[in-house]
Parts: structure tokens; C-alpha cells; sequence
């Protein structure tokens, strides 16, 4: 058995999450109470409100704690992965779980990068849109076809049947009509600050590559996936490199959970509140099982399947 964790993204966060494991269990409770206070992780993640967790700078660091709190908690019970990716943001949870960066790091970037996305986005307004049912190639034609009003892009490959436009709003309103046309069953508008993952968000990157110049990065235990290349890192990368590229080029999910599979993985565990990334996997990779962890329940029927696999030590 091959075990890969996956850690979910900004956008599924919600008010309650992380509420019953911080009751529980010491260690999730020590990530908590390590933040600094002025981030008000506990009362963002356990009581919102639901829009302020909503808003970047707030639900980044949100979203990390939650991850690296329960990554410690299948640290304890003997459960390790054999690669790790995430959506996104999930990515420097996944970078966490392989030990580039200790929990308050990856919490203190991630603020950092919330931040700069949102200047990024009041400096160039920009939004997004869901595609459904229309495949990559035709929609990267709609997508270069509705340049005359703006830039709009792919901004992320989720799975098959389900990809993400991002761009100047004429734009991506251009692409949507373009893309009914070419045959998507429905395009749907997101409710995001931002034209996340496409040129629009260059002044972050910029930000970051600045960043990380004063970081220090940790050799990883395990193989980790990047979002902008849906593979392991390769000769010639480096990971603050790829990470200054994420925030602005598109996410390759779906490319992600297919090299997981490639590379034997049979077992996907799910890190995050709610379960649309076990959705994806199912419809790129049917074979692969699912589990996922959000809640303490969850967290023990989780570990309770793994027992006994061979990535558990």
C-alpha cells in the first residue's frame, strides 16, 4: 500500500473546523496556542465569523494551522505518507508535512501570502469562474479567443469535467459565453477577492521570491507535488522557485492525482475540512482509495483503516 496525503484549500474553510480536535487532543492544541495572538486562530476558525475567516489574509493561516495540527496528530498515531500534495494554498501544508518548514513557518507564510494576493488583487480587480463540462484544449482556445477583452486564463485543472477560468472580469465574462458556446454544460461564477493563479497575481510572486530570499528551506522526507508542475521536484527546481510560480500560473490537480497514481499510490487521505479533493481524485483516478479527516471521529476511523499498511511505522 501507497499512502499519499492531500490537504485542501482556501474555500473550504468554515466556522467549527478544528473546534472538537482542539478539545481533544494536546497536539493539535499546541499549534494553536503557538500562533501569535494577533492572528486569532482559535476564535476565526472555532466561531468565525464566517465572513472574516472567508477574507485571504485570515483563512490562509486559518487553513495551515488546521492542516499542520492534524498532520502532528497522525505524526503521533504512526501514520506517515509516501508523497503529499495540496490544493493551493494546501501545497505549504503538504511542504509542512515533509519538514521544509515547522508549523509556525509555514502558518507565518502563508499570512504572508494571503496578504499579498489580496494587494495583489486591489491593485488589478480580477475574477473568477467554474467550467463545467468542456475539456482543457477547447477551453484553452475559448480562453485565447477572449484576450481581445482582457487576460483570462486556466487557472486551475481540478479534474475531468471541472476547470477554473481566472482573469480580467471582461475577460473571463467573454470566455464564459465563448464556452457555453463550444458546449460546457454551465459556467459558474466564484465569489473570490481575486483572479488567483493567473498573471494578475505576478506582484505576489514578486513578493514571495523577496520572502524567500530570508527563509531557510528544509530537504524534504518525502516527495512532495507541486501545483504548477502536477509532479515530484526535478533537477534544475527549486522549491521557492515553484512556490513564487504557484500563485501566479495555473494548479494542475487533476495531473497531480493522475502521477500519484503513476507513481503506485493507492491511497488517498483527504486533510481538511470537507471532501471535495476525494471528489476529484474519484473522477481522475477512480482506482485510488479515499479517506478523509476533519473531525475527531474521523481522525480515529481514519487511522483505524491505515493500521496495518505498510507506510505506517
Amino acid at each position: 500500500m501507497k499512502l499519499a496525503f492531500l490537504y485542501a484549500g482556501q474555500g473550504s474553510q468554515h466556522a467549527g473546523m478544528g473546534a472538537d480536535l482542539y478539545a481533544a487532543y494536546p497536539a493539535f492544541r499546541a499549534v494553536f496556542d503557538a500562533a501569535p495572538a494577533d492572528l486569532a486562530l482559535k476564535e476565526l476558525c472555532f466561531f468565525g465569523p464566517e465572513e472574516r475567516l472567508g477574507q485571504t489574509q485570515h483563512t490562509q493561516p486559518c487553513m495551515v494551522a488546521f492542516a499542520a495540527g492534524m498532520t502532528a496528530l497522525l505524526r503521533e498515531r504512526g501514520i506517515r505518507p509516501d508523497y503529499a500534495a495540496g490544493l493551493s494554498l494546501g501545497e505549504y501544508s503538504a511542504l509542512h508535512a515533509a519538514g521544509v518548514f515547522d508549523a509556525q513557518t509555514a502558518i507565518g507564510l502563508v499570512r504572508f501570502r494571503g496578504r499579498a494576493m489580496e494587494q495583489a488583487a486591489r491593485g488589478r480587480p480580477g475574477t473568477m469562474a467554474a467550467v463545467l463540462k468542456l475539456d482543457r484544449s477547447a477551453l484553452q482556445q475559448v480562453c485565447a479567443a477572449a484576450q481581445a477583452c482582457g487576460t483570462v486564463s486556466i487557472a486551475n485543472y481540478n479534474c475531468p469535467g471541472q476547470l477554473v477560468i481566472g482573469g480580467d472580469a471582461a475577460a473571463v465574462e467573454r470566455a464564459c459565453v465563448l464556452a457555453l458556446q463550444a458546449g460546457a454544460r454551465r459556467c459558474q461564477p466564484l465569489r473570490v477577492s481575486g483572479a488567483f493563479h493567473t498573471s494578475l497575481m505576478a506582484p505576489a510572486g514578486d513578493a514571495l521570491r523577496e520572502r524567500f530570499r530570508s527563509l531557510r528551506f528544509g530537504p524534504m522526507a518525502f516527495p512532495v507535488l507541486f501545483n504548477c508542475t502536477g509532479d515530484c521536484l526535478r533537477p534544475g527546481q527549486s522549491i521557492p522557485d515553484l512556490l513564487e510560480r504557484q500563485v501566479q500560473s495555473s494548479v494542475y490537480l487533476e495531473d497531480t492525482i493522475r502521477r500519484l497514481e503513476a507513481l503506485g499510490v493507492d491511497t488517498v487521505l483527504e486533510i481538511g475540512p470537507g471532501r471535495v479533493l476525494s471528489g476529484f481524485v474519484k473522477k481522475a483516478a477512480p482506482s485510488i482509495r479515499t479517506l478523509a479527516v476533519e473531525t475527531a471521529d474521523e481522525l480515529e476511523a481514519a487511522v483505524a483503516a491505515l493500521k496495518g499498511a505498510s507506510t505506517c511505522v
